[in-house]
């Protein structure tokens, strides 16, 4: 099946399991979702999506969070502790400064672990109960660790993490331990610590939770079903764009599964689709020279480094997914500097926003593709944040205002102040 916005509903195989199956976006090939433990396709190595025979519509759901969307996910409840239903800011001064008729900012740093990955391990957790697996595990720049260790320890699971020393920031590793995951900090960067996490998922040893993971994307997906119904409360239409951090580029491809199933149940119109736009920071920014490029694949870059952690990958292993999900929605990539990217931390923590380094790309990336013009000033913006300010306490602290040291004494306080 391609990835193309105007693909029908899917039949569903014989190795269905209640309309839900797992098929590989490359050969086609379908597989039962929940009979063996499957990251790609058996035949062809190619990247599985689930695939539902019957997408819902927005009167499908009911309650709230995560699990208000079960009807688009493969089962009624997971691991949860709860997440989702995170905040749908309104920063108006960020707004007019750079010059957009409506800016909203999605905080995903407001789940119970302050990331956006709560919305995937509160999925992939539970269908690792259902395959009765052993002992979870991930690479991680920081934050799906954190949120692995703390839905492993939810679900009573041992979990294993693997990070690349010396790359990941104080806070996450802090979650993480107290989580009682197994941490190991690897000589080497993220994408290394991904090839080896995938190697002991193929001997067996653990179930890998990282974004490779199907099921990990169908929670992520739910972000975008969050913002077309709040928006649309709000707004009485959809976002014209949503833009959004790329790092191993889940995110990306998960809400545009979510557009694709929603204009398969016909509750989304195509031209009511929000243009997807990713965001890298320069030394880190693959799959914008992809894009740039018009590359079908994405090239690794061995080397990689920025303040913005979260996204310090070289190697997007769901491109193949992303790249089409920015193209077929006319969207675009734009990588920014790590000057910019501190400048756009420090405008959202002065509306009252406070995320880590990379949750800022999705607003200086807006500002560089509004400078460009490449954003039009009628345009209805979506930024989405994915993490919390105290995910990296130190990057807040060096971006923020220093303390100042004044004597034990009110008047001279008070002078302080007046100079």
């Amino acid at each position: 099946m391609s990835l193309d916005l105007t693909a029908a509903t899917p039949e569903a195989p014989t190795v269905a399991d209640d309309g839900v199956w797992l098929e590989c976006i490359e050969c086609g090939e379908t597989f039962a979702p929940f009979s063996a433990i499957r990251y790609t396709c058996d035949d062809c190595d190619g990247l599985l999506e689930v695939r539902y025979a019957d997408p819902p519509t927005f009167d499908d759901f009911e309650g709230r969070g995560v699990w208000r969307y079960a009807a688009a996910l493969p089962f009624e409840m997971g691991v949860s502790l709860p997440e989702g239903d995170t905040p749908l800011h309104h920063v108006p001064r960020l707004e007019e400064e750079i010059g957009v008729e409506r800016l909203r900012v999605k905080h995903e740093g407001m789940n119970p672990t302050g990331s956006f990955k709560d919305r995937g391990m509160t999925v992939g957790v539970r269908v690792a109960k259902e395959l009765g697996v052993g002992r979870l595990a991930c690479a991680s720049t920081g934050n799906t660790s954190a949120a692995l260790a703390a839905y492993g320890a939810r679900g009573g699971m041992p979990t294993l993490v693997l990070l690349p020393s010396g790359k990941v920031a104080a806070g996450k590793i802090a979650q993480a331990a107290l989580h009682d995951a197994r941490i190991l900090e690897v000589d080497g960067n993220f994408d290394d610590c991904l090839d080896i996490v995938q190697d002991l998922a193929a001997r067996g040893e653990v179930y890998l939770l990282n974004s490779l993971n199907p099921f990990r994307l169908e929670g992520q997906k739910t972000i975008g079903l969050e913002i077309l119904e709040e928006f649309h409360a709000d707004h009485g239409t959809y976002p014209d764009r949503i833009i959004l951090p790329v790092g191993n580029a889940g995110n990306t491809s998960a809400l545009y599964k979510c557009f694709r199933e929603l204009v398969q149940s016909g509750a989304l119109d195509v031209d009511d689709v929000p243009k997807l736009t990713g965001v890298q920071a320069e030394g880190a920014a693959p799959m914008v020279e992809a894009i740039e490029e018009g590359n079908d694949e994405v090239r690794r870059w061995p080397d990689v480094e920025t303040i913005a952690t979260a996204i310090r990958i070289g190697n997007p292993v769901n491109a193949p997914k992303a790249l089409p999900g920015i193209r077929e929605t006319g969207g675009t990539a734009v990588s920014v500097t790590d000057e910019a990217i501190t400048d756009a931390q420090r405008a959202l923590a002065s509306e009252g926003v406070g995320v880590e380094p990379a949750s800022a790309t999705s607003i200086a990336g807006l500002r560089k593709l509004r400078e460009q013009g490449v954003v039009d000033e009628d345009e209805q913006v979506v930024c989405l944040t994915t993490g919390h300010l105290l995910k990296d306490p130190d990057a807040a602290f060096a971006a923020g205002n220093k303390p100042e040291d004044v004597p034990n004494d009110t008047e001279a306080i008070l002078d302080h102040l007046a100079e």
